[in-house]
């Protein structure tokens, strides 16, 4: 097989073809994010909200309005519920993390196992981007445009945010409201994702771009960019694999980017392995 038939071959599907834009999108979305995620530690939170915000999706389909707020509530929820049992406990973060998503988790496994539908629900855990509807795709657009151009606004005063909080509430930075804002944008960032990859694994969308941009780049902006193309990369590239293969669509798409990950981690020209042996050994 020649490689523009490769690549032409599944344009000739009107539903090749939204995956492949929708995929592209979600891929920069949730790479930006990630960026953020990142730098404010934030890989095991990313994890929680994303896995917590199943219940809030089915139910939002249950009552018939939008699966982002229902996920937005269940995501914020979780959050509040961490911060709740963390400050009444002697458990330490980490746990009670823990404790919250997969106890919110298995609670929206057990209601898409029981509620009855004209869709299938479990294609909120796997993604079905190969049939996305076009109603879902105005709801990703919207949510994608929504988180860009909110990064975009509150750029600098999330990166100290994300970098020092400390620094920032010092300086009269409002670190509530940057924290509520960050944690809004990876609800409705989950929503987007789980079209695509599914819930289960929408938080490898959220942290892998970012740690392959983080081994790459010492500046937040070259970071940022690396990040996004990246994610549309594998995002584009998963979605034409998935298709020549005949596999899952989210699974190629983590798959790639996880590959891209361990170049970076073997490859990195400052921050990775080779790299630094070569150090080590020009020190010794």
């Amino acid at each position: 097989m020649d490689i523009i038939h490769w690549f032409t071959a599944p344009l000739q599907y009107g539903f090749m073809v939204k995956a492949i834009w929708v995929s592209a999108l979600v891929g920069i979305v949730c790479s930006a994010l990630s960026c953020f995620m990142i730098l404010k530690g934030w890989a095991l939170m990313g994890d929680a909200v994303s896995h917590a915000v199943l219940p809030g999706v089915v139910l939002a389909y249950v009552i018939n309005i939008p699966f982002a707020i229902g996920a937005f509530v269940f995501g914020v929820g979780s959050v509040i519920a961490i911060g709740f049992i963390k400050a009444n406990t002697r458990i330490k973060e980490d746990t009670v993390i823990g404790l919250v998503f997969t106890g919110l988790f298995a609670l929206g496994i057990v209601l898409v196992s029981k509620i009855k539908s004209t869709v299938d629900l479990g294609h909120i855990l796997f993604g079905n981007v190969l049939g996305i509807a076009d109603s879902d795709i105005i709801q990703t657009v919207i949510i994608s445009v929504i988180t860009l151009v909110t990064l975009a606004i509150l750029r600098k005063d999330l990166i100290l945010f994300c970098f020092d909080a400390t620094h920032a509430r010092s300086i009269g930075m409002n670190t509530t409201f940057l924290y509520y804002v960050l944690l809004s944008l990876l609800s409705l960032t989950a929503v987007a994702g789980l079209q695509t990859v599914g819930i289960i694994l929408v938080v490898a969308m959220l942290i892998t771009p970012g740690a392959t941009a983080y081994l790459l780049s010492d500046r937040f902006d070259h970071m940022m960019l690396i990040a996004m193309a990246s994610g549309m990369f594998a995002s584009v590239m998963g979605t034409y694999i998935s298709y020549h293969i005949d596999g899952s669509t989210g699974g190629c798409i983590v798959v790639l980017q996880t590959l891209l990950f361990l170049a970076a981690m073997i490859f990195a020209p400052k921050h990775g392995m080779l790299a630094r042996s070569r150090q080590q050994v020009s020190e010794s």
